[in-house]
């Protein structure tokens, strides 16, 4: 029973990293209709801010620094993409795969073997309820992540941008005319999709991680699953499969004996099986909606 709880939870505080990054990549393509596949190079630098600033500015003004550099990264991203609106989804997304090669291969030459430590207040603390032990750094990001995802919701749903987002993804082009502003927003979007991913980094560096290192950005990849199972450019949909990806990569982790049959290293490939699975069986995702194109 405390392997199921243990199990759990840490699927939950594990999801909750996830859902600010899928969250991200609904942001993006529901406001560009491109997949950024340089966001985990973009949590990357949230994060090799965070480490490198933190100890002059303390880590709340570290993380503030990284959220407010990554959101600058992220807008300078969608300005470049900018150039080629009207080519269609696939050179946009093709051109985020560029950024990411340029943006990693500079973080991993200024990281380089090193493991870095964000200096977060949790450390290696741990609290023991109902029979399980946890990180103190997996609560507080299950508690972050509901405050953030809950402000972010309740913008969408009762804000004039929430509105003007809603109304964009429905038909851009009738937004645009009734006096939505399609470039600040897209901006706009892109901007909190890498603020967000700060935030995440800061979590996937602390305890029970060792801290920081050049392969953390690559962690983003399995959110990326989690936007797909739910639907890409679904906000509910990014929730969603955020939950559904943590809670089956936490179980492959903590039944991986009775999974030995399978072999090792089950847990990392858990999320993209399950996006098979439910590409398979319902192409848009769980909270997608089909797209009609009229021949």
């Amino acid at each position: 029973m405390n392997t199921l709880l243990q199990t759990l939870f840490n699927g939950l505080a594990l999801g909750s990293v996830y859902a600010l990054i899928s969250l991200g990549f609904s942001l993006v393509h529901k406001a560009s209709g491109a997949v950024n596949f340089a966001h985990g190079s973009l949590l990357l630098l949230g994060g090799y801010l965070v480490a490198e600033f933190h100890s002059s500015l303390g880590f709340a003004g570290a993380v503030a620094l990284a959220a407010v550099g990554t959101a600058a990264a992220a807008m300078a991203e969608a300005t470049v993409l900018r150039r080629v609106r009207g080519t269609g989804a696939a050179v946009p997304t093709i051109l985020t795969i560029g950024v990411d090669i340029l943006l990693f291969t500079e973080l991993a030459r200024r990281i380089g073997g090193e493991v870095l430590g964000t200096g977060d207040p949790w450390g290696a603390r741990v609290a023991s309820f109902a029979g399980i032990t946890v990180a103190q750094a997996r609560i507080a990001s299950l508690l972050v992540t509901l405050l953030l995802v809950g402000a972010f919701l309740a913008a969408f749903r009762w804000t004039r941008w929430g509105l003007a987002m809603r109304a964009s993804a429905l038909d851009q082009e009738a937004a645009e005319l009734m006096g939505v502003r399609g470039e600040r927003l897209r901006m706009s979007a892109w901007a909190l999709a890498g603020s967000l991913a700060a935030v995440a980094a800061v979590f996937l560096a602390a305890f029970p991680s060792p801290g920081l290192d050049r392969t953390t950005g690559q962690i983003a990849l399995a959110a990326f699953p989690a936007a797909v199972i739910g639907g890409l450019g679904s906000v509910g949909g990014a929730l969603l499969g955020s939950i559904v990806v943590g809670l089956t990569q936490a179980a492959a982790a903590g039944y991986q004996q009775q999974l030995s049959a399978l072999g090792h290293g089950v847990a990392d490939i858990a999320p993209y099986a399950v996006m098979v699975l439910v590409l398979v069986i319902r192409p848009q995702g769980l909270l997608g909606s089909k797209e009609l194109t009229r021949v």
